[in-house]
């Protein structure tokens, strides 16, 4: 079993000889002292009043959340305009909105019962006025 361990992986490498070890130079900074700036400090002012004037070039991320959902579903609340709901089944709800969350709406209808209903499962939305009638 002993001669089963020493396969390939177990050889060692052949050793350098005595020319490599001649090319080869081990650098360590220390890290104690800090490294003295050859800059003038009036050139290290001028480069930092002159960052301070220019904008910063940097791209600003965009935004993960508008909150443009929210404010349609305040203003269809606030004047209380009936909207239809088409689910992702395509059945067509017209009602309400009553309230409205993180995940789920609140629907009231007219000679129905209120619904609340999953955003997951909402295909779209529009105002009941802009509806097409034939």
């Amino acid at each position: 079993m002993k001669d089963g361990m020493e396969s390939t992986a177990a050889r060692q490498a052949p050793e350098p000889t005595q020319e490599e070890f001649i090319n080869r130079k081990l650098i360590r900074p220390s890290l104690s002292s800090p490294v003295p700036r050859t800059e003038p400090v009036s050139e290290r002012r001028e480069r930092l009043e002159r960052t301070d004037r220019m904008p910063s070039m940097r791209k600003m991320a965009t935004p993960d959340q508008t909150h443009a959902e929210n404010f349609y579903y305040q203003k269809q609340m606030q004047s209380k305009t009936p909207v239809i709901v088409v689910l992702k089944d395509g059945e067509q709800i017209q009602g309400l909105i009553e309230w409205y969350d993180r995940c789920c709406i609140k629907m009231s209808r007219n000679g129905g019962s209120n619904l609340l209903l999953y955003k997951p499962s909402i295909r779209y939305m529009y105002k009941a006025s802009e509806s097409r009638q034939p």
